[in-house]
């Protein structure tokens, strides 16, 4: 995509995209990242409702991404005053559209091809407008994060890695994939898309449960059969979708210009087997921080761990500078490295001065909180200071890190202790798992 497209895409307004739940999830808590990786295609595509797929020819017909979204909608329009009240809502807060409509620029065209490579629905991809407005970084108040908002055991379900250093959850390459693949399995699951997007956002069993209810009463079970068994938000979930999707479909009946997104790719996809800073990959890049992070939001760590699975996203022509700076580096990518706490209540100031930083640049790469120290076992990032720290970090402490701290001893006697923070992925499950047992009405249960 040239500078002028780009420019235009990230400043233009999307008045498309604005509703409560957007914008309440544009203001919502978020936190830091993931590595993108692919996940396996299902083989539950044959099962789907045949939609024509583009060919290359056709995959370029139209001008921009709006219109291969209009000319692939297959989901049967819902028509009622929920869609009628969110399309009003929708229009209403135009700011909000603007930094949405930024965000969306980046992904959509990538998300679009997917659907069609699957023969699915193109509105969906509008769904991320309700989940997240589009953001990497939302976290929901139930653990859910990333652009199609999966909770940490339904991730892990469909192979998103979730370790100290990454959260594939909110990588746009793995997280894309793993939503389309959990949603065919939802329709596989109801033969209905109203259905299957219903149990993306309430779960499964929380809608097989609601039709055979209205099975045994001899009522109806599609989706407006079986609203008045929904929690508020799934009922008004498939409304919200609607209503994107009428605005997308005939924007100047509501008085509305769409940006142009170009049909072209924003960004491309450079394997990286070696670690390295996210500073010096933007850097290398010439990018900035926030650029970069956009588009890699999966890494939440200062340094990018390497692998055969390891990517990184870049616009087509940072790629190009990428490759073009890293030939005439010279230094060294990476200047982080893991160590291991052995011994009880270990200082920051003694680890920042064996390894000549300083505790606030300990605490800010392992999010330690003031006035805490480290546990036994816990494994943090620290700065490499020597040569035998060249290599890259071991693929078995990527998987397998803990960081686990417990407040300072004042006059010998501990302080109230917190609780801890642990990246392992069996700790974060139990958290997961003990949130969602607390609200019957939070997102996609851990079934």
């Amino acid at each position: 995509m040239n500078d002028m497209i780009r420019t235009t895409l990230v400043t233009a307004t999307l008045a498309l995209l604005a509703a409560p739940t957007a914008y309440a999830m544009e203001n919502a808590p978020a936190s830091a990242s993931a590595a993108a990786v692919s996940v396996p295609t299902s083989n539950l595509r044959s099962a789907l409702a045949p939609i024509p797929a583009l060919n290359k020819t056709d995959e370029y017909r139209e001008t921009d991404v709006w219109g291969r979204i209009r000319s692939g909608y297959a989901i049967p329009d819902l028509d009622n005053n929920l869609v009628a009240r969110h399309t009003r809502d929708y229009s209403a807060h135009p700011e909000s559209l603007r930094r949405i409509s930024g965000r969306a620029s980046l992904y959509l065209y990538h998300v679009v091809q997917e659907l069609e490579k699957r023969g699915m629905p193109t509105e969906l991809a509008l769904l991320p407008v309700i989940e997240s407005a589009f953001n990497p970084q939302a976290l929901s108040t139930a653990s859910a994060a990333g652009l199609w908002q999966f909770v940490p055991g339904t991730g892990r379900d469909y192979d998103l890695k979730q370790n100290m250093f990454k959260d594939e959850r909110r990588g746009v390459l793995a997280s894309t994939d793993a939503a389309l693949t959990y949603l065919q399995r939802l329709y596989t699951m109801f033969g209905d898309w109203q259905l299957a997007l219903a149990a993306y956002n309430w779960g499964e069993g929380n809608v097989q449960r609601a039709i055979k209810k209205n099975q045994a009463l001899g009522k109806g079970s599609d989706f407006e059969s079986l609203a008045d068994l929904m929690p508020a938000e799934t009922r008004n979930y498939v409304p919200k979708l609607q209503a994107v999707k009428n605005i997308v479909a005939n924007p100047a009946q509501y008085n509305i210009a769409l940006p142009a997104i170009d049909n072209q790719p924003y960004f491309t996809a450079i394997d990286k087997t070696s670690d390295i800073d996210v500073a010096v990959a933007a850097q290398l890049a010439e990018m900035t921080l926030d650029e970069f992070r956009a588009l890699n939001p999966q890494f939440k760590k200062p340094v990018i761990t390497g692998g055969e699975k390891t990517k990184i996203l870049l616009p087509k022509e940072n790629a190009e500078k990428f490759h073009l700076n890293l030939a005439q580096w010279g230094r060294n990518l990476s200047t982080w490295t893991t160590h291991k706490i052995t011994g009880a209540r270990v200082s920051i100031a003694s680890l920042a001065s064996k390894f000549d930083t300083t505790p606030e640049v300990i605490r800010q790469a392992n999010n330690i909180p003031a006035k805490s120290t480290l546990k036994a076992g816990s494994t943090i990032l620290v700065p490499k200071v020597s040569a035998s720290d060249a290599g890259n970090i071991a693929e078995n402490i990527i998987d397998n890190a803990v960081v686990a701290f417990e407040a300072e001893r004042s006059g010998g006697k501990r302080v109230k202790a917190s609780s801890g923070t642990r990246y392992k992925a069996k700790a974060a499950a139990r958290t997961s798992k003990s949130r969602i047992a607390r609200n019957a009405s939070s997102k996609r249960k851990q079934r």
